[in-house]
């Protein structure tokens, strides 16, 4: 009996650390290639975004674009933050595991460049 109250008691608890883990977002700094308009590049995420999604892992991630309205000059020509973010980190690393030789990869550079990204941890 003990040993099912300590089963018990251990299945419970990583259950409960599953719950509380939170969700990775990963944003990137990008600058719009001199040919393309805001809306053009809404257009160019959303094809990147089905793409994306036939990767593992990819299935459930979600992109957004933000575009400053009132921003200070950060001085490395960031013209917009690129969102995506995952409902898990299991989620997270098979889509970067196989990312590489996706065709979503080989979308990138057709509409911005990106100089620098940071992985977040968003507590929902």
């Amino acid at each position: 009996m003990k040993k099912l109250i300590a089963a018990t008691f251990t299945v419970l608890s990583l259950t409960a650390m599953q719950a509380m883990a939170g969700s990775p977002v990963h944003m990137w700094k990008c600058q719009i290639n001199d040919d393309m308009t805001e809306e053009a590049l809404v257009e160019y995420t959303n094809d990147w975004q089905k793409a994306a999604a036939k990767v593992d892992g990819g299935k459930k991630m979600k992109s957004q674009i933000y575009f400053p309205v009132a921003a200070g000059a950060d001085g490395t020509g960031t013209d917009l933050i690129f969102i995506s973010s995952w409902p898990n980190f299991g989620d997270y690393g098979k889509f970067w595991d196989s990312y590489p030789e996706s065709d979503a990869a080989g979308m990138e550079g057709g509409a911005m460049s990106c100089h620098g990204s940071s992985l977040w941890e968003a507590m929902n």
